[in-house]
């Protein structure tokens, strides 16, 4: 090129850009020819096609990662924060019990108290590990790793003095007592609450509602599309059936059943999962924790050999909690209860007449415990029977999603090859 002739290219005006009405226009024209109206139909089902796999693979991944994450996270942390709230409740249970007998502790006792010790340190380290380091829940496991060895420590200086008779003995339980009542216990009672919180949280990430409902919206505007486009071609080219887009119509509907399949049987099994499993093990729960505190109301009282006082307001408390939420979860432990309130009027009634060793007697005798650990044991059946119904739930919930992870994209991809090859053999034949 010679050097005039590149001066002229340079100073020649340029071709402006296409204005932003520009695309529009095309589109108009497109809708004025039939081949162009084809091919805007062929560009609708692309990418509702395309949109529809996507969006069907997330949204079962996500439904998939809240399920496991529900059973895999959430539900075992509500458990071990049971398994600490109930087993710290029990020890002070055990230890007043233990204090009770006088002397050297019934060994039964020293074993069941050191075993609920190493039950709640063990499931606060397993807490630990499924908790985030900041928040109310690790502030109530960071308290508790702190707090349960001074509560031990209390409870040892407590059966030390006791064996050698020394009435400071009821001094260090009473202390004991009350660091676990006003520190360990509501510790774990906020462990339990941010676990029952995160179970409903887990809930509603499994159903992932909002990918859910752009779903549902994309396969029938996908499955309305398809319709029209098969009833314009009826129309335009006189033949009735266009088989490829009536194929794609076929794996659209496949998509759709497999689908509403799918996510109608995790969405039913998350219903049972919660009705059946979560929020009975959370009242089950509450419930062994009432009654052992009445537990052990009735031997801090007994302990202080001061008559009724603070504890046995906390024990007529307690009891009113218990039966009412024991008449909503019905069952052998509200008779399992009656019983056991019956022998601690009968425990009340000795003492207040004077005979403290025969209300200490009956206290800890094999007639007032048997009550107890029938009604303790019929919750803690309840509870493990309820605990089984939600991980067999949430496998149910869990089946499924895997595969429409992979088939709904899968599935999308088959229909839109369907979709081009059925509109572009009707563009062939404009050429």
């Amino acid at each position: 090129m010679s050097t005039a002739q590149l001066d002229r290219a340079m100073t020649a005006p340029r071709t402006p850009a296409p204005a932003p009405g520009g695309v529009l226009q095309r589109l108009g024209r497109l809708r004025r020819t039939s081949p162009g109206r084809l091919q805007l139909i062929l560009a609708l089902l692309l990418t509702l096609g395309l949109l529809t796999g996507l969006v069907a693979g997330i949204t079962a991944a996500s439904a998939r990662s809240g399920t496991d994450d529900l059973g895999e996270r959430a539900q075992p942390l509500l458990v071990e924060a049971e398994t600490i709230y109930s087993a710290l409740a029990d020890a002070d249970t055990t230890a007043a019990q233990a204090f009770l007998a006088g002397g050297l502790e019934p060994a039964d006792l020293t074993r069941r108290y050191e075993a609920d010790l190493d039950r709640a340190t063990t499931a606060l380290t397993a807490a630990a590990r499924r908790t985030p380091a900041d928040g109310p829940a690790a502030e109530a496991i960071r308290t508790l790793s702190a707090d349960i060895p001074r509560y031990a420590a209390l409870v040892a200086s407590a059966r030390a003095n006791n064996r050698q008779g020394l009435p400071v003995g009821a001094s260090y339980l009473s202390t004991a007592s009350q660091l676990s009542r006003t520190s360990l216990q509501p510790q774990a009672q906020a462990l339990f609450r941010s676990a029952q919180r995160e179970v409903d949280a887990g809930y509603s990430n499994a159903r992932s509602s909002w990918w859910t409902a752009l779903l549902v919206i994309l396969l029938l505007g996908l499955l309305a599309a398809l319709v029209l486009a098969q009833r314009h071609l009826s129309w335009t080219t006189n033949r009735t059936f266009n088989i490829p887009l009536l194929a794609a119509t076929g794996v659209t509907l496949l998509l759709i059943l497999t689908t509403a399949v799918v996510l109608a049987g995790q969405r039913a099994h998350l219903a049972s999962a919660d009705s059946d499993g979560s929020q009975p093990v959370a009242e089950l729960a509450e419930a062994r924790i009432l009654a052992l505190r009445e537990r052990g109301d009735e031997a801090l009282t007994l302990a202080a050999r001061a008559g009724e006082g603070e504890q046995e307001k906390d024990f007529d408390e307690t009891s009113r909690q218990l039966t009412g939420l024991l008449s909503r979860i019905g069952g052998d432990a509200q008779a399992g209860h009656r019983d056991y309130v019956i022998d601690h009027d009968k425990v009340r009634e000795l003492d207040n007449g004077g005979n403290y060793d025969g209300a200490v007697e009956l206290a800890i005798g094999e007639a007032t415990t048997r009550n107890f650990t029938t009604l303790t044991d019929d919750l803690g059946r309840g509870l493990e029977d309820r605990k089984t119904v939600f991980t067999d739930d949430i496998h149910g919930a869990g089946r499924g999603l895997g595969l429409l992870t992979v088939l709904g994209p899968l599935l999308a991809l088959v229909l839109c090859v369907l979709a081009a090859a059925g509109i572009r053999a009707r563009l062939e034949e404009y050429r």
